[in-house]
């Protein structure tokens, strides 16, 4: 890839236009705190470490569509 993750919201949060709100969920092995505040802190929305808990990703996907 040519930019990471975080590189990627932060990209996409800078920009000028409506898009750039649109939300961006994390989905990611990495589960420390600090790995969850990092996601937070490059602008993404929410969090979601794997592996996956269908459960709270189809929360998360019905509170953002």
């Amino acid at each position: 890839p040519v930019m990471s993750g975080y590189d990627a919201a932060k990209t996409i949060r800078a920009l000028k236009r409506e898009e750039a709100g649109l939300p961006i969920i994390a989905m990611t092995a990495d589960a420390f705190s600090s790995d969850i505040q990092q996601c937070l802190d490059c602008g993404m929305n929410e969090h979601v470490a794997k592996p996956i808990d269908m459960n709270r990703l189809t929360q998360l996907l019905k509170k953002y569509l």
